[in-house]
């Protein structure tokens, strides 16, 4: 999967097309996220929740897309691939999730309302230290919501779990 994901951005910066003939796990349909690093520093993040298409297209997407089409930051450079980290999250079904059984480094979040959504990965809220109820002002605020819009009982709480690949490592984080 990491490979894929680094293929599918270096072959973008050479503007070639990527080599076709996945099959087996990477013809699955999963929810999954590409989440860019330079030098330690976020350079792009792109997903999909509810996935139409296979794991691999999706991988290939979301790379490309955090790479050269995330709106917070400009288009990833040839001179910054040397210090590209990726990181895929493959994401469980979510599921609705009380805000009391949140798990922080376990649950992911998306909070919805009929105009808005929003998401945050699990490893956002132990990487910032974010307790239970912060992490979900922040799920908020990623939405467009009101900080607080989490305890409107008209809004929809939902959780998901991630099984986490980074370069040079593997980690899971499910349940």
């Amino acid at each position: 999967m990491l490979a894929l994901a680094r293929t599918a951005i270096v072959s973008a910066l050479g503007g070639q097309a990527v080599p076709p003939g996945l099959s087996g796990s990477f013809s699955r349909k999963l929810g999954v996220f590409v989440t860019l690093q330079v030098h330690g520093k976020l350079r792009g993040c792109i997903g999909v929740i509810e996935p139409r298409d296979s794991l691999g297209e999706n991988i290939i997407h979301c790379a490309q897309g955090a790479a050269f089409r995330d709106p917070r930051f400009p288009a990833l450079g040839a001179e910054e691939l040397h210090g590209l980290e990726i990181e895929i999250s493959l994401l469980s079904d979510l599921f609705p999730i009380a805000p009391e059984v949140i798990q922080i480094g376990k649950h992911g979040l998306v909070i919805a309302t009929e105009d808005h959504r929003g998401l945050l990965l699990p490893q956002v809220a132990t990487e910032h230290h974010l307790s239970r109820e912060e992490f979900l002002a922040e799920t908020c605020h990623k939405a467009g919501l009101p900080r607080h819009a989490w305890r409107d009982p008209q809004t929809e709480i939902y959780g998901f779990t991630c099984e986490i690949f980074r370069e040079g490592s593997t980690g899971a984080v499910s349940g």
